[in-house]
């Protein structure tokens, strides 16, 4: 199969922001864009049948009106239409394992009311074997995520490997021209605090060694993409807020999730939850070693 970004579709604004979103990152690296529609009562698809007798009707028309508005803005873009008659997250999940990157739409709220609304894009961020992109719906003046100018953030925790999500962070400021932000958070010890603030040593003394840390992690990839401008942010807070902070007004922040194990329930980490629920630009979960 030719490498693809997949966009699930249902209908809502949140939905159809993610697949313009998912179409200007598609061309932006010259994929063919998979529009996927999953509902387990889906027909199969008859030889000839009445427009008001189809059963699948109401998904083409979704499918069809979705991907007629993208290629008027996208005229040279690939797109192929996916109706599947399965549940919405298998489907996602098993289309995610063949894409290059699987885009959904969010609602960004907190965890609570996203499990009440029936909210697939959690089970498939926390399964899925390659990036998930979560993308809010456009804001009421009609412009799309995807049109906010800015840079693009990284999240490094700056212990065990991180490739993958620096591959994915470096490629996706490549490709847009943008400068790219690694942020690091780190909650100071106690004995650090004084009535005043921060003791300055014992932050200096921080803020160097992550320094450091950060120049190491970062120094393959600055020799590999020597186009991309790369700046550094420290935080000495909890790494959760620094990077929910960093990425005000960015175009995109590029967020880890440990692989999952076998026998262990997948999961996310408090950062990459922070990043969804509370983080305004789009948000791409990238599964690492």
């Amino acid at each position: 199969m030719q490498p693809v970004v997949t966009v699930g579709l249902d209908g809502s604004p949140e939905s159809l922001a993610a697949a313009r979103w998912a179409a200007d990152e598609a061309e932006r690296r010259r994929l063919s864009l998979r529009l996927l529609h999953a509902w387990p009562l889906l027909a199969p698809e008859p030889a000839r049948v009445p427009a008001e007798v189809d059963q699948n009707y109401w998904a083409k028309r979704l499918v069809r009106t979705t991907r007629a508005e993208l290629q008027r803005r996208h005229p040279g873009l690939s797109v192929v239409e996916s109706l599947v008659a399965d549940d919405a997250q298998d489907a996602l999940l098993h289309a995610a394992s063949e894409s290059e990157m699987t885009v959904l739409g969010s609602r960004g709220l907190e965890s609570v009311q996203s499990y009440f609304l029936g909210d697939v894009s959690m089970p498939v961020v926390a399964r899925a074997e390659r990036p998930v992109v979560l993308v809010r719906a456009e804001s009421p003046d009609g412009g799309a995520p995807s049109a906010v100018p800015g840079r693009v953030v990284v999240a490094l925790k700056l212990h065990g490997p991180c490739d993958d999500l620096l591959d994915f962070a470096f490629h996706a400021a490549a490709v847009r021209g943008a400068p790219l932000l690694a942020v690091h958070g780190r909650s100071v010890p106690l004995h650090a605090r004084v009535p005043w603030g921060l003791d300055h040593d014992i932050a200096e003394e921080i803020r160097r060694d992550v320094q450091v840390r950060l120049g190491r992690a970062l120094h393959l990839w600055r020799e590999k993409y020597p186009q991309v401008e790369v700046a550094d942010g420290i935080g000495l807070e909890s790494p959760a807020k620094a990077v929910v902070q960093a990425a005000e007004g960015a175009a995109l922040l590029v967020v880890g999730r440990r692989q999952h194990r076998h026998g262990l329930a997948p999961h996310l980490g408090p950062v990459a939850q922070a990043a969804i629920h509370h983080g305004y630009c789009p948000v791409a979960v990238v599964p690492h070693g």
